[in-house]
């Protein structure tokens, strides 16, 4: 499927792993939970602000939560946000500074869920949760680092990851605050 290559092109690219893959069974997981996800997709479909085919965009959306990355991959793979737009393991310009600067704030409003606020405070640093307890987050003009703790909180966050992050910008002082 073009999605799918395009996507594992794009990620074994940012991330320099040719190995980058995907889980089926996180995929399918996804799918058969993700009823939300499908009235939201309807929603905003029917107010015209979804122009694709809602079943497309949500199997292109339960691929994505599917991806198989460690750590050291995750990291490399938002590097790009960190460094103005360039990817650090090709060097090619993936976006823009300021198309990085609209991912990094749309990060971190929006990437931890109805925790995005607390996390800003909490951690100060652009990030992105995900189903599996990792999250990525981006540290401007430094870097791309990723935490993983399969514990999640009320919110859908790995517990243990937010304190990692947390204990990482009070003790070096990377936090965008």
């Amino acid at each position: 499927d073009d999605a799918e290559r395009t996507l594992l092109g794009f990620m074994r690219a940012r991330s320099g792993n040719p190995e980058v893959g995907t889980d089926e069974v996180v995929a399918k997981s996804e799918r058969e939970s993700g009823h939300r996800n499908v009235a939201m997709a309807n929603f905003i479909r029917s107010y015209d602000n979804l122009r694709n085919d809602v079943q497309d965009v949500l199997d292109f959306y339960y691929l994505q939560c599917s991806l198989c990355l460690d750590c050291v991959d995750l990291a490399r793979s938002v590097q790009y946000l960190a460094d103005g737009g360039r990817c650090g393991a090709t060097g090619e310009a993936v976006t823009t500074a300021e198309g990085a600067t609209r991912i990094n704030s749309v990060m971190m409003t929006a990437g931890t869920y109805d925790a995005a606020g607390d996390f800003a405070y909490y951690v100060g640093l652009p990030a992105k949760s995900g189903v599996g307890g990792g999250i990525v987050a981006v540290v401007p003009r430094v870097m791309g680092l990723c935490v993983w703790s399969p514990g999640l909180d009320d919110k859908g966050n790995s517990l243990l990851g937010r304190h990692a992050l947390h204990r990482f910008t009070r003790m070096t002082g990377l936090s965008v605050f």
